[in-house]
């Protein structure tokens, strides 16, 4: 029974610390509120009847695990917040690490649960809202679920140093996603992959992505967001003083205005030139400087 016991409270852990940590903090007060309520409830005097004991029996059970359970459940989802966090921050360090030169051996010295958090955090900077499933390690299993535009994506993370990826790592996700309804789907590697798969993967909507790809793909989406949405106007500086942008300057693709050159000052792009509208912060549209 504490084997058992301990497996829920591993499968819970690991549940709260794929979410958001404010998700967490809510559920925490909100699941505190509610057992605290149940747990204080009066059972009305009287004698059981017989017909009833069963239903009795439950009740009381239910009313000793709210008593307990107002304390213990939060406690797990505020541990689930701080991994989460933990997590969050170590995405953005592991993005940090990938250079287009050496990338190679910064993926193969990543374990499978690192290279997954990086690939995460990769398809996040391109718009993504992504939930990590840990779907079956380092060799199997969907290990993310993509979502942008009411559309689906499962993402299977071979981290493998040794080996190519075969066609059948392609075949086996496309019959997850025809069994979830996906729109398409990624498989992503630090190694290679098959003549096989490619061509089997060009037949369906499936994108495949070698360690060279993932490479230039977050090299890619670190210039494109060169500056946080959460920015202020304290993180930023103009590459040079200008009044008013000038006439070759790209317009703005929110609010089509004039932008200007500016240096993140802040965050994980920091140092980076990137064209800012010069309406910020009123409209906080960036793009790359080509």
């Amino acid at each position: 029974m504490p084997r058992k016991n301990s497996i829920l409270i591993g499968d819970l852990l690991e549940l709260s610390a794929a979410l958001p940590w404010w998700v967490n903090i809510i559920l925490a007060i909100t699941i505190y509120m509610a057992l605290n309520y149940y747990s204080n409830l009066v059972l009305e005097p009287g004698n059981v009847i017989p017909g009833q004991i069963g239903t009795t029996v439950i009740e009381q059970a239910s009313r000793t695990f709210a008593l307990y359970g107002q304390y213990v459940l939060p406690f797990l989802f505020l541990i689930g917040a701080l991994v989460s966090v933990f997590r969050r921050h170590k995405r953005k360090n592991l993005i940090q690490q990938i250079d287009n030169e050496k990338y190679r051996n910064t993926l193969q010295n990543l374990t499978w649960r690192e290279f997954e958090l990086l690939v995460g955090e990769a398809f996040r900077m391109r718009g993504f809202s992504v939930t990590e499933t840990g779907g079956g390690g380092s060799d199997g299993g969907i290990d993310l679920v993509l979502r942008k535009d009411n559309e689906i994506f499962m993402v299977q993370c071979k981290q493998w140093r040794a080996y190519k990826v075969s066609v059948s790592v392609v075949r086996e996700l496309l019959g997850v996603m025809v069994a979830q309804g996906a729109t398409g789907g990624f498989v992503v590697t630090s190694g290679i992959f098959t003549r096989e798969a490619h061509s089997f993967a060009k037949k369906q909507n499936i994108e495949l992505i070698d360690g060279s790809q993932l490479s230039a793909m977050i090299e890619k989406v670190r210039k494109s967001t060169a500056i946080d949405p959460s920015g202020t106007p304290e993180d930023t500086q103009p590459l040079a003083k200008q009044s008013a942008p000038p006439a070759t300057s790209p317009h703005c693709p929110q609010c089509g205005d004039g932008m200007v050159k500016r240096i993140a000052k802040k965050g994980m792009n920091a140092g980076n030139v990137f064209w800012g509208c010069s309406g910020f912060p009123k409209c906080r549209g960036v793009r790359a400087v080509d």
